[in-house]
């Protein structure tokens, strides 16, 4: 089970575009050794809230800490610990796999380059390695891009919507990863929709809806939750229940 050690620390945080609040005043707490699951609808505030904790945006307002360290005074220092696979992954097309994952490892001022074969091989990609980029499914797009956020071995790997496009072999090969890096003392944080994969290697689950936080629990607590007067035992009734639209009658 995890320990409770902060990794991952967001006190008050609100993101706004113009007139709209994607996020609002989210308060929250990841520790070391978890592997900790955001859920919620399309439009809830999942990729901005991952874009936050990463450092591609700031917070309008409130704080943001990564081991302790306040990712808006020390970005470069917070960001060394993270290995991020956003939801939209740039890469190079007319590089190779194996060329691409040189220029990261030149990034993170890697020298030993043996780590490359190893991720490769593990993602099954070795063979596709000196091949165009442009030449990859989306499938082995997204193990590259895996393969680039683990090459500097993150102490805390942020990932957004995960599992789109693979193949039921690598999906299980990914929750076997994060239960490996779970034992290792490492931080996984996820968000995805998708709840019966969630339901699988979560330990604990955020729900959130409207860009707010309406439930941190584990999955058996989430599972014997009582909303109002019912007592509900499926993830996904419990979900439908906090993300529904309010009644304004």
């Amino acid at each position: 089970m995890y320990n409770k050690e902060i990794a991952i620390q967001l006190t008050g945080v609100t993101k706004k575009f113009n007139n709209t609040v994607a996020v609002n005043n989210l308060n929250l707490e990841v520790y070391w050794g978890e592997i900790f699951v955001l859920l919620g609808p399309n439009g809830s505030g999942k990729t901005t809230t991952i874009k936050l904790i990463s450092g591609l945006l700031k917070p309008t307002s409130g704080k943001i800490y990564l081991n302790g360290i306040d990712l808006s005074l020390s970005p470069l220092q917070a960001k060394q610990m993270i290995g991020l696979i956003p939801d939209t992954p740039i890469l190079y097309p007319k590089l190779t796999g194996y060329e691409f994952l040189k220029f990261v490892a030149s990034v993170y001022k890697i020298k030993d380059l043996k780590r490359i074969n190893v991720l490769l091989e593990e993602f099954e990609l070795l063979d596709d390695a000196g091949k165009l980029i442009e030449s990859y499914s989306y499938g082995m797009k997204q193990k590259l891009i895996f393969c680039a956020a683990l090459l500097h071995e993150p102490r805390i790997l942020i990932i957004d919507e995960p599992f789109m496009g693979l193949d039921p072999k690598t999906i299980r090969y990914l929750i076997e990863l994060f239960s490996k890096l779970m034992k290792e003392n490492k931080t996984v944080f996820v968000s995805t929709h998708i709840l019966e994969l969630a339901e699988k290697f979560a330990t604990r689950v955020g729900i959130i809806n409207k860009g707010v936080l309406v439930s941190v629990n584990t999955i058996d607590e989430l599972k014997n939750k009582l909303i109002g007067n019912e007592r509900l035992t499926l993830l996904e009734d419990v979900f439908f229940k906090l993300t529904q639209p309010v009644s304004k009658n």
